[in-house]
């Protein structure tokens, strides 16, 4: 039984290889891989606990105290705003360019400002944490020489444990580059 809802991104029965569909917008910013299992289970835990703070304030607000309610509310409020902005972290890619999608900051390289988009051994971030470990990250040179903090790392929350994935997002970033780019 196929569920067309698992497929939204691709043809049904698609082959391995990711051929660009006919109705895709290559004007329009497209991550091309799915949000991994780490970051998708951190989401879903901050919305559970969402959930937990709205039903407190629905508590609070049927005994009485209105300002209360209100700042548990606020606070459900920014917990899924949290929830939804950590799930739009990542690497994104269009014919205008490249984005490096970060939980506060997003950076934005065009196409003819990048030498090179290329995937390097270097020591990253295990997860997001302080902590370091020998991985492979995928790196936006500019031209100018302006470092750019990685797009994507084989151990952050969307490629832990999952090489096979990071492989192909990596090389289809690097398509969109050698594509789009001007030298």
């Amino acid at each position: 039984m196929p569920l067309p809802f698992l497929t939204a991104d691709r043809a049904f029965d698609a082959g391995a290889e990711d051929i660009a569909l006919p109705f895709d917008d290559h004007d329009s910013w497209r991550r091309p891989y799915r949000p991994g299992p780490w970051r998708v289970a951190a989401a879903a835990t901050v919305l559970l606990l969402a959930s937990f703070v709205l039903l407190a304030a629905m508590i609070i607000s049927l005994a009485g105290s209105i300002s209360a309610a209100g700042a548990c509310f606020v606070l459900a409020g920014l917990l899924i705003t949290c929830a939804l902005r950590l799930l739009r972290v990542g690497a994104w890619v269009s014919r205008h360019g490249v984005r490096r999608v970060g939980f506060f900051r997003t950076t934005t390289v065009p196409w003819n400002q990048a030498a090179s988009v290329r995937t390097v051994q270097q020591p990253v971030r295990w997860l997001g944490f302080p902590r370091t470990v020998q991985g492979q990250a995928l790196v936006v040179v500019r031209r100018g020489g302006e470092p750019l903090p990685p797009l994507v790392t084989d151990h952050n929350a969307d490629f832990l444990a999952r090489g096979e994935a990071f492989e192909r997002a990596t090389d289809t970033i690097e398509a969109w580059g050698d594509e789009y780019r001007t030298d």
